[in-house]
């Protein structure tokens, strides 16, 4: 089993820049994909990016060159560096950790005013 905890998140201004982190209850080097989703009100939970167990990353198109994914291995993290936000990035935020089942995290909100 893995508990993931999800931090970071908040209001800013579009334009502006905010870190999102994700504290997995074991160690994430032998989880598979490690990633991060958001679900906009009305809307369906999306892919944002993922990383991979040997280090591989994946952006959405919409996100791409704006988003970038890290971890810390020793630290058992995973980040969500996020510039240049636009208002339509607003949505709350989940971690994910994929091994053999799926875990979530309880999300964080991230509202980019205009």
């Amino acid at each position: 089993q893995v508990q993931l905890v999800e931090s970071g998140g908040g209001l800013v201004q579009a334009g502006g820049s905010l870190r999102l982190s994700c504290v997995a209850s074991r160690s994430i080097f032998s989880i598979n994909v490690m990633g991060w989703y958001r679900q906009a009100p009305g809307k369906e939970r999306e892919s944002v990016a993922y990383i991979t167990s040997n280090g591989n990353t994946n952006y959405a198109d919409s996100v791409k060159g704006r988003f970038t994914i890290s971890r810390d291995i020793v630290q058992n993290t995973v980040y969500l560096q996020m510039k240049n936000l636009k208002p339509e990035d607003t949505a709350v935020y989940y971690c994910n950790a994929m091994t053999t089942l799926n875990y979530w995290g309880q999300g964080t909100q991230v509202t980019v005013s205009s």
